[in-house]
């Protein structure tokens, strides 16, 4: 039997990539960390992409409102009555769509449905954002401790959760807002839209918080037991240690998907509130308030109801995909 020879060159190209460890391009053998990994799938979803780039420009709007106001030269309490007709509905096409004003005017008051809308964009992505942080927070610390340490503690968090999931949030909703209002408020006095953000984040927070507690705890049993846990135990971590050192950084992935899927459900919630009158009132911009006010007017001004309906089911839209991009992006076993 006879050996081919091997050209010198070859053998030392394999040599330098064993030498590097093969993290050369296009060796196929280059160490990447999960977040890489993570991070090149979800730039190969074109879904994903998309979605996030309709998210960044959402969020850049809503960050640049004051700027937009300043150039658009016009502010949300700004009433048009001039360009209304006897009727009070505004005059021209598309419910009053010019130069001046992009989406037309509102029936009525008048005021200008463009930058009314930005506004509630902006109110909308901080409610839910600030919800989403809220309830991230107190579901991990709660879910982390009660998986870890288990006994008491865990039963005691397991009933809490339990009890908070039968209550119906919409009935609490409806009679905790109004009661808390009047609660600092007078019924005669005009409530501030920072007090109604504030209730509504605080009512969100007090129901979302068990899924992300459920979620992590579950992960956490299922990590308790594994070697690098038992490792550290034996070595003397302390507790803060095993939570927040051992335990959290393998929890991200489960956490990042249910912050991502828990934020376009509090802007529904927000809008589905504010639309039958218990969320924020008509002075504060906002998505279901708008919708409220145009259904008096679907069949005569389309517009009114079209412009806030289509920005909210994008911004929903773009929400939900991007969570299941991601989703998709962290699972180890996906094949995207």
């Amino acid at each position: 039997m006879s050996v081919s020879p091997v050209d010198p060159a070859t053998l030392a190209e394999v040599g330098a990539e064993a030498a590097t460890g093969g993290d050369r391009p296009g060796s196929g053998f280059v160490g990447r960390s999960p977040g890489q990994l993570a991070w090149a799938r979800l730039r190969r979803d074109r879904t994903g992409l998309v979605s996030g780039g309709m998210l960044v420009f959402f969020v850049l709007v809503a960050l640049a409102v004051p700027l937009i106001e300043w150039g658009y030269g016009i502010g949300p309490r700004e009433q048009f009555q001039s360009r209304l007709d006897g009727f009070g509905m505004p005059l021209g096409y598309a419910g009053g769509v010019t130069g001046e004003h992009w989406f037309g005017l509102e029936p009525g008051l008048g005021r200008d449905i463009f930058i009314r809308l930005v506004h509630g964009l902006r109110t909308s992505l901080f409610i839910a954002v600030a919800a989403a942080v809220t309830t991230a927070v107190i579901g991990v610390v709660l879910g982390t401790v009660a998986g870890y340490l288990g006994g008491w503690l865990d039963a005691v968090v397991n009933w809490v959760t339990d009890l908070t999931l039968a209550m119906p949030f919409l009935i609490i909703a409806l009679a905790l807002t109004p009661t808390i209002a009047l609660r600092f408020y007078g019924q005669r006095e005009e409530v501030p839209a920072a007090f109604q953000i504030g209730v509504l984040i605080a009512i969100f927070a007090l129901f979302g918080w068990t899924s992300t507690a459920r979620l992590v705890r579950g992960q956490v049993i299922a990590l308790r037991e594994r070697e690098f846990v038992e490792a550290a135990r034996a070595s003397g971590a302390g507790l803060g240690h095993m939570l927040f050192r051992q335990l959290l950084p393998n929890l991200w992935a489960p956490i990042l998907v249910s912050f991502s899927l828990a934020v376009p459900a509090y802007i529904t919630s927000e809008a589905a509130l504010s639309f039958i009158g218990v969320g924020l009132t008509d002075a504060t911009p906002s998505f279901g308030r708008m919708i409220y006010r145009s259904l008096d007017y679907l069949q005569t001004d389309p517009a009114y109801v079209f412009f806030p309906g289509i920005t909210i089911f994008a911004l929903v839209f773009a929400f939900n995909l991007f969570g299941d991009a991601l989703r998709d992006a962290l699972d180890p076993k996906s094949s995207r």
